[in-house]
């Protein structure tokens, strides 16, 4: 890549912007298609409940309704193998599309497809449906009182055994269990005076060293109990879903974050194969976690439309959204720090009782305990926790999933442990800060550790006192002006963003452009298109030329990473480098072809590859043109054997039509980014 940039970081206007700013961008609740049917969704107006039966005969008499789809008609949760051989052993206990017991107010149990949402709505009111009300908890802790009702018939808490595969295996790891746990009379009255029971936990804990031994050294030890409440993601765009059968493929437009990685959930949620999927999501009006590869609801047009023989269109309301739109899990949490007199933080002692929903346990807990430990850098660390079940909405990822609970867990005992030992509140972060290959975590069974790709914490704290004029302001911090007093604090925070080893795809034709193939999603931050910029500064193409499929797997689109986590940057960044690497190897293989010398005589600028140092060579159409001449590897004829079988398939279909850049991702990469 030349010195000059002339893309990367560089200020444009993304390719969608003008479709945005006047309307023309289309989401999935602006498609349309003859025949289309809509379909209305009846939700469970209990906590928790059985279905003991459903009457739905005078709903399908009336004029216009055209089918009604209940749980009996929504396929179960199957096995899957994922690209690692690994098998993902289908949970009985997931979430459904539809269920015959609903284990949260608002939880769909039926749909009914119409001509019009209206005659939908009106149908709705026509069924009998006989409910068996059953105990129900909301409150992640309130479960676990002596004599309080459990969330699930089985129990009030997931039981997360360890294991899985021997070494060398790719095995399936066990299911978590739903069990009984309540706490003692004596650990109640300690939860009612303000503080959490440091019980037993039941997901796999871990422990960094004699913790016992670290609170010896400590000079002041701390012991508080904290709260982060739950957040609803509250997406712009609600889960609206259209979908029709053609040919036998399943067409299917919804709102997703992820376009390519949300065909893999659709394949698993219907048993059917990923060739057989055209979906389309060029837009997402907001996902921030909650949308990371679909909905499992975006099935239930797909299923009435297989029932009806047309399309179905299924626009999720804003009361809807509230319940099936999912929400970031309440962490309760203890933590018990001991500090030495320099502030050293010699060892920590976490207990996490996480708002689980319904439907599986998340990692909140577990992610929060290596955050606090890579950002802290304890001599000593304990980690025990206990997701709960509640029958709640489900909970899921939302920005920063666990980390940012971690941070606020350990922040304000390191606040207030800097004010009681006297120290700056910048100064105590700098002596507990992570630097270079940072290790965090517990050690694996070879006693090795986790550690980061690299970091700098202690420089940025040292850069940001000098920006913020830290000295000065702390000097009036806390100082009344009328009616406002105003504080200066501290925070640090980091989230991992390392996804490795996807695939770039693209291709230069003969008329001088480079089109670009992107499996990411389209959720607002650009990054499906920012990362691709890469690419084509590598190529010399000015950005003008450069044309981006993305948003619609018909367009072949490449194998690519979960757009979220903060994931993509990193991901995309590094398949996008990956595929411009290949061609330019190749680009410099049909120079030396035909203008002599050797390849590594070439060099690729300019939309030309030609001679370093100057001298002959040729255009970037030419180049193009000649691939095509030579096929192969060249046009993309003959493929890489190492990159995912989902690229292979647009590969090929894109074969022949020009110079072709493909590859996966196989850069070195030391460490947690």
């Amino acid at each position: 890549m030349a010195d000059k940039k002339k893309l990367v970081g560089e200020d444009y206007s993304t390719p969608e912007l003008r479709a945005k700013v006047t309307g023309r961008s289309k989401y999935a609740e602006d498609f349309r298609a003859e025949g289309m049917l809509f379909a209305r969704l009846v939700l469970s107006p209990y906590s928790h409940a059985r279905i003991r039966s459903i009457d739905t005969s005078a709903a399908l008499a009336m004029p216009g309704v055209k089918a009604i789809l209940t749980a009996d008609d929504v396929p179960g949760p199957r096995d899957q193998v994922n690209d690692n051989g690994t098998v993902i052993k289908a949970n009985p206990r997931s979430e459904k599309a539809l269920t015959n017991e609903p284990l949260y107010q608002g939880e769909p149990v039926l749909a009914v497809a119409a001509v019009d949402e209206l005659t939908a709505a009106e149908a709705i009111e026509k069924i009998k449906i006989k409910w068996e009300a059953l105990p129900f908890s909301v409150d992640p802790v309130a479960s676990m009182l002596p004599g309080a009702m459990n969330p699930r018939v089985e129990g009030n808490v997931w039981s997360r055994p360890a294991g899985g595969g021997g070494r060398g295996q790719a095995a399936a790891a066990p299911l978590p269990e739903p069990i009984n746990v309540k706490w003692t009379e004596e650990e109640a009255k300690e939860y009612r005076e303000g503080r959490l029971p440091m019980n037993k936990g039941t997901d796999p804990e871990w422990v960094l060293g004699d913790i016992e031994a670290g609170f010896k050294k400590a000079s002041l030890i701390l012991d508080e109990t904290f709260i982060c409440p739950n957040t609803s993601h509250q997406c712009l765009e609600s889960r609206t879903s259209m979908a029709y059968w053609e040919n036998g493929k399943l067409h299917i437009h919804l709102s997703t974050q992820s376009t390519v990685q949300t065909v893999m959930s659709v394949v698993r949620w219907l048993d059917i194969k990923p060739e057989d999927v055209v979906l389309v999501s060029e837009y997402c009006g907001g996902g921030y976690g909650s949308k990371g590869t679909g909905s499992v609801t975006d099935i239930i047009p797909a299923l009435l439309s297989k029932k009806t023989g047309a399309p179905v269109m299924m626009r999720v309301s804003r009361e809807e959204e509230h319940a099936i739109g999912r929400a970031r899990p309440a962490m309760h949490g203890r933590m018990k720090v001991g500090f030495a007199k320099d502030g050293r933080i010699t060892a920590v002692d976490m207990f996490t009782v996480v708002e689980g929903g319904p439907y599986g346990p998340g990692g909140d807990g577990n992610t929060a305990s290596r955050f606090a430990s890579l950002l802290f850098q304890p001599e000593t660390m304990r980690w025990r926790g206990i997701t709960s079940i509640t029958n709640t909405p489900p909970r899921g990822a939302q920005s920063q999933p666990g980390g940012m609970q971690g941070i606020v867990l350990m922040e304000p005992i390191v606040a207030k442990a800097a004010r009681k030992l006297g120290i700056d509140q910048v100064e105590i972060r700098k002596i507990n800060a992570p630097s270079g290959k940072a290790k965090f975590g517990p050690a694996n069974p070879n006693g090795s550790r986790a550690y980061s790709t690299s970091c700098f914490l202690k420089e940025a704290l040292d850069k940001g006192a000098e920006t913020f004029k830290w000295e000065e302001r702390k000097a009036r911090s806390g100082q009344r002006q009328g009616s406002k007093v105003r504080g200066s604090g501290v925070a640090v925070s980091a989230y991992n963003a390392g996804s490795v080893g996807f695939d770039g795809l693209f291709v230069i034709k003969p008329d001088g452009k480079m089109y670009i193939q992107t499996g990411v999603g389209n959720l607002g931050t650009e990054s499906w298109s920012d990362c691709q910029r890469v690419a084509a500064e590598m190529m010399g193409v000015p950005w003008e030329k450069v044309e981006i499929a993305w948003g619609d797997t018909s367009k072949n689109l490449p194998w690519s990473c979960v757009s979220g986590g903060s994931q993509t940057t990193h991901a995309t960044t590094r398949a996008a480098h990956a595929s411009a690497s290949d061609a330019i190897k190749k680009l410099q293989e049909i120079a030396a072809k035909d203008l002599g010398g050797k390849p590594e005589d070439y060099e690729v600028s300019d939309e030309r590859v030609h001679r370093k140092g100057g001298g002959g060579g040729m255009t970037l159409a030419k180049a193009a043109q000649r691939a095509i001449e030579l096929g192969g590897v060249y046009d993309g004829h003959e493929l890489p054997k190492d990159i995912n079988v989902f690229t292979k398939r647009s590969a090929t279909a894109l074969a022949g039509q020009g110079l072709m850049g493909v590859a996966r991702d196989t850069y070195k990469h030391d460490g947690n980014s």
